[in-house]
């Protein structure tokens, strides 16, 4: 006996053995499953995720077990009790969220019921249909590199379903799989390529994070803590220009109604002419000139921020695909909807221009002065203290705005005020949030600053507003690309100077100037990856995070950022003078016309006998019908030559000699195909018989 034969395997103590052919193919596509549900984990309740993996884990003890599908009724009280449940937590049966969630928990309850093939296919389509759902959440590269694997999972099982015989091997169906969707490959992408693009069918939701980002809205104090948020907001590609990071403001909503705690942007569009000040913007225009292209991800308001200082007057549009911009008079591009979808456009700014000019009434600058009364007196008599001091009180009026923001700065550097993402909450023991900030905290990031600052200058009498955006980029590009993060979001400020305009000030800049001048953001502690990955090089989590933004970059902008415009610059590229719609839609149509020719002409050639003796046969059968001697295909030639010495006698004795010839060469000495010259040695012997007819 070998030492082979008296060793007993783990296994064989668990009394553990290898899984059939059903059970493996089914816990092959609960896995599948199980993949496909991973990207919708973080949107979906709970219970759902819940429940899901409840009736998986029991069909997966069935399949190993081997004991039977639970009845229709249990299916059905289940299918009940995921209905309601959806119901209760959305209050509809429809809609994206509503809509996932059940249809997850019905493929989940269909493998309850996989009896026949038919019960298969059913779980396979909803597989491809949930995969596609991925999609509705994000569509960066790693999305789809998931969605294809799913994809070819589902393939894979699909394949197995083709193949009731045996136990075919998962790597054999996988190769199967794959080749089936190359030969699909180059009809997708002729289509990616040539379908129209239309406006999207639905937005990118906002997620309910606390996290740094773009908001219309800014509740002072109201967060404890902010995570820092690493996510691209945006990229930008310098087309014509120097350059500068530090300059670069993105000019988001303008912020000008504040309730002591709350300030909130004005909602609403301009109408009528653009403001006459076209005089004053040309001195501010003097500016060195930026051309850019910026690459937006979806946000979750109605503004698009730009580069400061655009060019344009109040009162411009700006069309942007399917998306219809204006130019309000807070230099702010409003859209009438949310912006859901990724935008990629060239335009122009002057960074270096600090000044908007604008022309306003008294009454229109009063909005800027309001503060809500008997709210932060403190600081409202540390303002007029300031305002009074005899080095400033002895200034013009025109030189006092420029004087009072620099005293402001010049406190807020000598004092002992910090920068940090972690402040604490204010407001809790008192309602002068700005007060507590200014005097007895001293602790906070862009807003806090920003908000201070404005409420000082409009307590000495100087209309002030703060705006929000994103401020600088990533030290260095990738692939040509400024990458601007959520993180980069920013909040400053605006004072009014009569004769000027509106000059931009950034407070932050006075406490931490490292945020403005170098970009450095702080951020907050690594997870336990990018511990692990410090510890072996410090700079590797960044490069191998920047890697992979490249990757996503290249993504985005070559297969995202295909738009109309691509299409119709193909066109012009492949000789069509006059690219449009109607020329899109006829090398469509060609296209499709020419992929069923070559598709009917493929089943046409395989549809043909390709075995040397099968061709042969055919060939003789037809030739033994027109002498009037039917003979069935799967008889042998021997058969055939008795029946055309029975049909035709004596005269047919050459051919039913060949026949007899070519039944032992078939089974004998040519097994691969008849000797090359049979077709003449036949073509003689048939017009023998014509000749003795």
């Amino acid at each position: 006996m070998s030492p082979q034969e008296g060793k007993t395997w783990p296994w064989q103590l668990l009394h553990w053995r290898p899984p059939g052919r059903e059970a493996r193919d089914t816990f092959f596509l609960l896995g599948l499953i199980t993949a496909t549900l991973l990207p919708h984990a973080d949107h979906l309740p709970a219970w759902c995720l819940a429940l899901a993996g409840l009736v998986l884990g029991w069909r997966a003890w069935l399949a190993a077990s081997n004991r039977p599908l639970p009845g229709r009724w249990t299916v059905a009280a289940m299918l009940g009790v995921a209905v309601l449940s959806s119901w209760l937590q959305f209050r509809t049966l429809l809609g994206r969220e509503a809509g996932i969630a059940l249809l997850v928990l019905l493929m989940g309850l269909k493998t309850l019921e996989l009896r026949a093939r038919r019960d298969a296919f059913v779980v396979f389509f909803l597989g491809f249909f949930l995969v596609l759902t991925h999609f509705l959440y994000s569509q960066s590269l790693l999305t789809a590199l998931w969605t294809l694997a799913c994809t070819w999972g589902l393939l894979t099982a699909l394949v197995l379903a083709q193949m009731p015989l045996g136990q075919p091997h998962l790597a054999l169906a996988a190769r199967q799989a794959a080749r089936v969707t190359l030969l699909g490959l180059p009809v997708m992408v002729a289509l990616f390529l040539l379908f129209p693009r239309i406006g999207p069918l639905w937005g990118i939701p906002a997620d309910g994070v606390g996290r740094t980002g773009l908001s219309d809205r800014l509740q002072f104090g109201a967060m404890s803590e902010i995570a820092n948020d690493q996510s691209i907001a945006m990229r930008l590609r310098v087309l014509e220009g120097q350059a500068d990071p530090r300059q670069w403001y993105f000019r988001g909503p303008v912020l000008s109604e504040f309730d002591g705690q709350l300030w909130t942007a004005t909602d609403e569009l301009p109408a009528g002419e653009p403001a006459p000040e076209s005089a004053l913007r040309q001195g501010a225009l003097t500016a060195p000139r930026l051309r850019y292209e910026l690459t937006l991800e979806p946000l979750r308001i109605r503004i698009l921020p730009m580069l400061e200082l655009d060019p344009a007057l109040a009162g411009e549009t700006l069309q942007l695909d399917e998306l219809r911009l204006l130019l309000d008079r807070e230099h702010v591009w409003r859209s009438r909807r949310p912006i859901s979808e990724r935008l990629r456009f060239q335009h122009a700014a002057h960074p270096a221009a600090t000044t908007l000019p604008q022309q306003l009434g008294s009454t229109e600058l009063a909005d800027y002065l309001a503060l809500p009364p008997g709210l932060n007196p403190r600081s409202q008599a540390f303002a007029r203290a300031l305002s009074q001091r005899p080095a400033l009180a002895a200034l013009a009026a025109h030189q006092r705005p420029a004087a009072l923001a620099e005293a402001l700065l010049q406190h807020l550097h000598e004092q002992p005020f910090s920068y940090t993402l972690s402040p604490g909450r204010y407001g809790e023991q008192s309602p002068h949030l700005i007060d507590e900030f200014w005097f007895d905290r001293r602790l906070g990031f862009c807003e806090h600053f920003a908000s201070a600052f404005v409420v000082m200058m409009r307590a000495m009498g100087v209309p002030a507003r703060i705006v929000t955006g994103y401020q600088g980029a990533d030290p260095e590009p990738q692939d040509g690309f400024w990458v601007i993060r959520q993180s980069q979001a920013h909040a400053w400020a605006e004072y009014w100077e009569a004769g000027k305009g509106w000059v931009r000030v950034d407070p932050t800049a006075a406490v931490a100037p490292n945020r403005i001048q170098r970009g450095l953001t702080l951020e907050p502690p690594p997870g336990l990856v990018g511990s692990m990955l410090g510890t072996v090089s410090p700079d590797l989590w960044r490069r191998l995070r920047n890697t992979w933004e490249t990757l996503d970059n290249r993504w985005q902008q070559w297969v995202l950022g295909y738009t109309r415009q691509d299409q119709f610059q193909l066109l012009s590229k492949l000789g069509f003078n006059s690219p449009d719609w109607t020329a899109l839609g006829q090398l469509a149509a060609g296209l499709i016309a020419t992929v069923l020719g070559l598709a009917l002409a493929w089943n046409a050639w395989q549809s043909r006998p390709h075995d040397a003796w099968t061709r042969q046969r055919l060939q003789v059968q037809r030739d033994l019908a027109r002498l009037g001697v039917r003979v069935p295909l799967h008889l042998s030639y021997a058969h055939w030559a008795a029946a055309l010495e029975t049909g035709l006698g004596p005269d047919a004795q050459a051919a039913a000699a060949l026949l007899r010839g070519w039944d032992l060469d078939r089974y004998g000495a040519r097994p691969n195909g008849p000797s090359a010259p049979w077709r003449s040695a036949w073509r003689q012997a048939l017009r023998r018989i014509g000749r003795r007819r």
